[in-house]
C-alpha cells in the first residue's frame, strides 16, 4: 500500500471540479499501483507479447508488471516507448482532427522532452509530413533527440527555442501541441514526491506561465489550424480557465472530441465559453491524471490579434 499525504487544501480545491469523486480518488492513490503502459512503434514491427490495449490508442498497451526496460534490446532499438496511458489520448485527438486531411501536415510539439508525445505524433504522421519537436530547456534536449533517433523516422526536427521564437513563423503550423508546464498534481500517484511542490500559489504561477506560452506560440498557428492543449494538473485555473482565456483573447473555437463512455474519461466544459475539455482521474481510468482539449483557429474578426 502506498500512503499519500495530500498537500493542505488540495482535496478541498478539487471538490467542485467536474467528475471529481473524493472517495474514489483517495482510494486510487492509497491502494492502487500506477499501471505500466507502453506504445509500440508502428515502423518497427516486433514479437512483443502484449494483449491488453489502451482503449483510446491503438498502439498502446498495458503491462501486467513493470519489467527492467534497461535490459530489453527491443526498448533500446526503439520498438516501443514507455508512456503513461492517459497521455496517449493525444493520439485520439490528433487522429480525430486529422482524419480527412490529404495535404502535407506540419506539426509542432512545443514542450517535447522527453519525447513521449513527439513519438506518438510521429507515429500518426505520413512520411511527407513534418514534426518539429521543440524543447525549451536545453539540458532536456539530448534525451528528446535520443528517443526520436531510436524511433527511426526522418521527418522530425529537434529544436531548442523559446516559444516566442516561433512567432516569426507566421501561420506555419497546421497543428500545435502545447503540453504545458503545470503544477503536476496529476502525477501524485506515480510520483508522491511531487506533492511537496504543490501549492495554490504555484498553481496560479503556472496559470500565468501557460498564458504567456500560448500567447507567444499563437501567431505560428495557421488559420483553420488546431491547438491541442494538455496538462497533468487537476486545477481548473490551469485547465478550463485557460480554455476560457484562449476563446476570449484569440476567439478560438472549441472542438468536441468523441469519446466512449466506457473509457471513464470525464467530459467537461469551461464556465464562460463552454469549451470542451477531458479530465482523467485515477480510479475512473487506468492511468494517471491528465487534462486535454482541442481548439481551432478561425479567421479573426477583431484587429490587433494577428
Amino acid at each position: 500500500m502506498n500512503e499519500h499525504n495530500f498537500p493542505p487544501h488540495f482535496i478541498a480545491s478539487l471538490s467542485a471540479e467536474n467528475g471529481f469523486d473524493e472517495e474514489n480518488f483517495v482510494k486510487a492513490h492509497r491502494f492502487e499501483e500506477a499501471p505500466t503502459s507502453i506504445r509500440v512503434n508502428p515502423f518497427k514491427p516486433s514479437a512483443l507479447k502484449i494483449t491488453q490495449n489502451v482503449p483510446w490508442c491503438a498502439n498502446g498497451y498495458y503491462l501486467e508488471s513493470r519489467p527492467s526496460f534497461t535490459f530489453d534490446p527491443l526498448f533500446h532499438a526503439g520498438c516501443y516507448y514507455v508512456q503513461e496511458a492517459s497521455s496517449m489520448f493525444i493520439d485520439h485527438i490528433f487522429k480525430t482532427i486529422n482524419q480527412n486531411n490529404d495535404d502535407t501536415v506540419k506539426v509542432l510539439d512545443l514542450c517535447a522532452a522527453p519525447g513521449g508525445k513527439s513519438t506518438l505524433l510521429n507515429s500518426a504522421l505520413q512520411p511527407a509530413d513534418l514534426l518539429v519537436a521543440n524543447e525549451i530547456i536545453k539540458t532536456r534536449v539530448p534525451i528528446l533527440t535520443d528517443n526520436l533517433n531510436r524511433w527511426g523516422t526522418a521527418n522530425t526536427i529537434v529544436t531548442n527555442n523559446d516559444p516566442k521564437d516561433f512567432g516569426r513563423l507566421k501561420s506555419f503550423f497546421d497543428i500545435i501541441l502545447v503540453d504545458a508546464p503545470c503544477s503536476g498534481s496529476g502525477m501524485f500517484r506515480k510520483d508522491p514526491d511531487a506533492m511537496s511542490e504543490w501549492s495554490e500559489g504555484n498553481v496560479n504561477l503556472c496559470h500565468q506561465r501557460q498564458e504567456r506560452i500560448l500567447a507567444d506560440i499563437y501567431p505560428a498557428l495557421k488559420e483553420d489550424g488546431y491547438l491541442i492543449y494538455s496538462t497533468c494538473s487537476y486545477s481548473h485555473q490551469e485547465n478550463e480557465d485557460i480554455l476560457d482565456w484562449l476563446c476570449t483573447e484569440f476567439e478560438l473555437e472549441s472542438i468536441r472530441i468523441p469519446i466512449n463512455k466506457e473509457w471513464g474519461i470525464v467530459e467537461t466544459q469551461s464556465p464562460e465559453k463552454k469549451a470542451w475539455g477531458y479530465r482523467f482521474y485515477p480510479g475512473k481510468i487506468k492511468g494517471e491524471g491528465l487534462f486535454a482539449a482541442c481548439l481551432q483557429k478561425r479567421k479573426q474578426r477583431r484587429s490587433g490579434l494577428l
